[in-house]
């Protein structure tokens, strides 16, 4: 995959014979593509704004080729769809040896990869650029790439009592030591009382 430096979606605004139109689409469906694809990339740490611009327009292109036949489609719809479509193939081809898995599953644990190889901070230049790429970036995205995959097992949930704790014996009526403890509380109360009415003299009356 080569990223051409000019954009056919430049070329096109710059000929459009329709102000505030491109393909046939208005430009604030452009701005919120081009939005949409920017904080993609963003997540994926990529800060160097040159690159990082080149990258969107790479991806603008695609959906620019798309719009004419698809107008049933928003701009944004084709854009997330052809961003998703450019690093997938991408991954892809950086990873030839890669298992049996979906694109949706190649895509999810190949941008995982790219964070713990650390591709934000050692090959930021690297990403999506057609190869050969450094050695020791395709082995690194190998390795994070095996790392970033969970071993899925089937275990069955087997329900269990709900221990709420100590709180239990205040509610479970049917324990003698909960009546214990109510009696015991009840008689010192009454002896409280007693107390009280002999020592405020209510009895020599």
């Amino acid at each position: 995959m080569d990223i051409p430096l000019e954009s056919s979606l430049t070329s096109a605004l710059l000929r459009s014979d329709k102000p505030g139109q491109i393909a046939g689409r208005a430009l604030d469906e452009w701005n919120v593509a081009y939005g949409l694809v920017e904080s993609y990339f963003h997540a994926l740490r990529i800060r160097n704004k040159v690159l990082l611009g080149q990258l969107v327009l790479h991806v603008l292109d695609r959906a620019f080729k798309r719009a004419p036949k698809e107008p049933q489609q928003s701009i944004p719809q084709l854009a997330a769809d052809e961003m998703d479509h450019v690093v997938t193939e991408w991954f892809s081809k950086v990873l030839p040896e890669l298992p049996d898995e979906s694109s949706h599953l190649i895509s999810t644990r190949g941008r995982l990869a790219l964070l713990l190889a650390d591709m934000p901070g050692k090959w930021q230049d690297q990403f999506l650029r057609p190869g050969p790429w450094p050695i020791e970036f395709v082995a690194a995205m190998r390795e994070t790439y095996l790392r970033a995959g969970p071993d899925f097992q089937i275990s069955q949930m087997v329900p269990r009592p709900l221990d709420l704790g100590p709180i239990t014996t205040l509610t479970d009526i049917s324990r003698l030591p909960y009546f214990r403890m109510v009696a015991a509380w009840l008689l010192f109360a009454a002896l409280m009382v007693l107390l009280f009415l002999i020592t405020h003299g209510h009895f020599s009356r």
